[in-house]
């Protein structure tokens, strides 16, 4: 039995450590509200109160860490676009607070949640190979706390950087949903389910593929006006309307390491 420790029992986090306990292992698992601890100690996880803030931590974090051989970090930047001179470098400052605790406890391992915003608009198919050029804040930061993590001499991290996430309750057709004059109806969508998540997660981990870099996105790259047209009418929602005009981003997300090195196989019906 392993002991791992999940910063963030969010929306994937939760499901994640209920996975991972149930093939035989020991979680610790962190939220920001006291009202979902008793939530996750009915699933089996052991709940612990963690704030991360970019002054400062919450004591708790020694506990959270206690006994655990791995780390998984799994919190969003979640930066307010209304004032971006307020949001910088506060995600990076938040995992440099944390990052001394990882230091002296049991953690040897780590497996950061990225995104592949780190790689910003290239009009081209990008693999782990491609050399990431964020352009947004919530990708700059994410890329800087990409390198901190890999440089880190004390424990090994692996980074997966998952495209757009989707599930039974979460799906970005619902915010499109009615919507005139969208931009880039020829850009190929790069999604990943929740449950693909979760097992690409379960094999790094058995598998023991740490120090490497992921891209993860099914390998399922319709472009957006044919996805969402088709996922609205699926749905019974407006369908959305783009602009013709507007159309010039072509990035295609590739998974091949997923694939090869972990022997991965997406389930596309999700999809």
């Amino acid at each position: 039995m392993t002991k791992i420790s999940i910063l963030g029992c969010g929306w994937l986090g939760f499901p994640l450590a209920k996975k991972l306990i149930e093939i035989g292992n020991s979680i610790n698992g962190s939220t920001t509200s006291e009202s979902k601890l008793s939530i996750l100690e009915n699933a089996g996880i052991n709940p612990l109160l963690v704030t991360l803030e970019s002054e400062s931590i919450s004591e708790n974090v020694n506990s959270f860490l206690e006994k655990s051989e791995i780390l998984i970090i799994d919190i969003p930047p979640k930066l307010r676009t209304a004032n971006p001179d307020s949001d910088k470098m506060v995600f990076v400052e938040k995992i440099k607070n944390l990052i001394p605790f990882i230091e002296k406890s049991t953690v040897k391992k780590v497996l950061f949640v990225s995104s592949t915003s780190v790689y910003g608009d290239e009009n081209d198919s990008v693999s782990e190979e491609t050399i990431p050029n964020p352009d947004t804040e919530s990708g700059k930061q994410l890329f800087l706390v990409e390198k901190i993590l890999q440089e880190n001499q004390k424990f090994q991290t692996t980074i997966l950087r998952f495209g757009g996430l989707i599930g039974e309750d979460r799906h970005p057709v619902k915010f499109l949903a009615g919507r005139e004059n969208l931009e880039n109806p020829d850009a190929p969508v790069n999604l990943i389910h929740q449950k693909d998540c979760i097992a690409i997660i379960e094999g790094i981990i058995e598998l023991e593929k740490w120090n490497e870099v992921f891209n993860a996105v099914a390998p399922f790259h319709p472009t957006k006006e044919e996805y969402y047209t088709q996922k609205a009418i699926e749905m019974n929602l407006p369908q959305p309307k783009f602009s013709p005009e507007k159309s010039n981003i072509k990035k295609e997300i590739l998974s091949e390491k997923v694939e090869g090195i972990l022997d991965y196989k997406f389930d596309l019906e999700n999809y």
